[in-house]
């Protein structure tokens, strides 16, 4: 399952993300960010890669589905609601990140 995380400027929640679900067997994780200057800018060829597609923030939903609306069809777009105010790896990040991804996600 190919599983893509989306942030704003993939610094921190997007990578951390992908650093997490990179380690769960059977899974392939990758990270961008909705800026134009983010580490990783989000494009058509990474929607097309993933299977599920998980934002942070619903914002982050709404430019996701504007800009990406015919590449979406048959994907599922999850918002999980986690606020820009962790580091990268910090501890309560990952646990959160894991506790709201299991919610859509069968390991």
């Amino acid at each position: 399952m190919n599983l893509l995380f989306v942030c704003t400027e993939n610094k921190l929640r997007s990578p951390t993300a992908e650093a997490v679900f990179s380690k769960i067997k059977g899974v392939e994780a990758m990270s961008a960010g909705t800026n134009s200057d983010a580490c990783t800018p989000l494009s058509g060829d990474l929607i097309e890669w993933a299977d599920v597609v998980l934002v942070m923030e619903k914002f982050h939903k709404t430019v996701v589905s504007k800009k990406y609306k015919a590449l979406l069809k048959g994907k599922r777009l999850v918002c999980l609601d986690v606020p820009d105010n962790y580091t990268y790896m910090q501890p309560e990040l990952v646990t959160l990140l894991k506790s709201k991804v299991s919610r859509y996600i069968r390991f």
